[in-house]
């Protein structure tokens, strides 16, 4: 029985999780696009870091201490004026990325990609929040980050297209 119970319960848990992981929320959420612009110049748009404030409306200022690769490091400066640093953790050369800022006992990432499906280019801004305190910086800036990433991608679109 007790072993009937534990398979039961694991069940259960990955079912939960399973569910969790694919429902957005503040913690973890995305938003997509489709143009018909070529995967190169959203590529581009996406790792002209000094642009990034053209179409992320909620950043004052970005700038890398290196070349935009895997391992490269930059900062981001909030309208707020908050800096946070930034490292490029995954890197497939006009692909992917994803970058990660380190936050107090966890991690906020962002990764972005592409992909190209006949004449349309989808474009995803993923973002997620990791650690111990990852549902405490989900409550204050997820939200935020969340309502705003329809508009952030939209203005790509358009900058693409133009």
């Amino acid at each position: 029985m007790r072993l009937t119970n534990f398979i039961l319960l694991t069940v259960l848990t990955m079912a939960t999780l399973n569910a969790q992981s694919s429902s957005q929320s503040n913690q973890h959420f995305s938003h997509t696009e489709n143009t018909n612009a070529s995967p190169s110049s959203i590529w581009n748009v996406w790792t002209d870091v000094t642009r990034w404030k053209d179409w992320d409306t909620g950043l004052k200022d970005a700038y890398m201490d290196d070349a935009f690769m895997l391992g490269a490091k930059g900062t981001i400066i909030s309208l707020e004026g908050r800096k946070s640093r930034f490292t490029i953790t995954e890197f497939v050369e006009g692909q992917s990325y994803t970058m990660k800022t380190k936050l107090p006992l966890g991690s906020l990432y962002v990764k972005r990609y592409l992909k190209v499906d006949e004449q349309t280019t989808t474009f995803t801004h993923e973002v997620w929040f990791k650690g111990l305190t990852k549902g405490v910086f989900a409550k204050a800036f997820g939200g935020k980050f969340r309502a705003m990433l329809p508009d952030v991608l939209e203005n790509i679109k358009q900058i693409v297209e133009e």
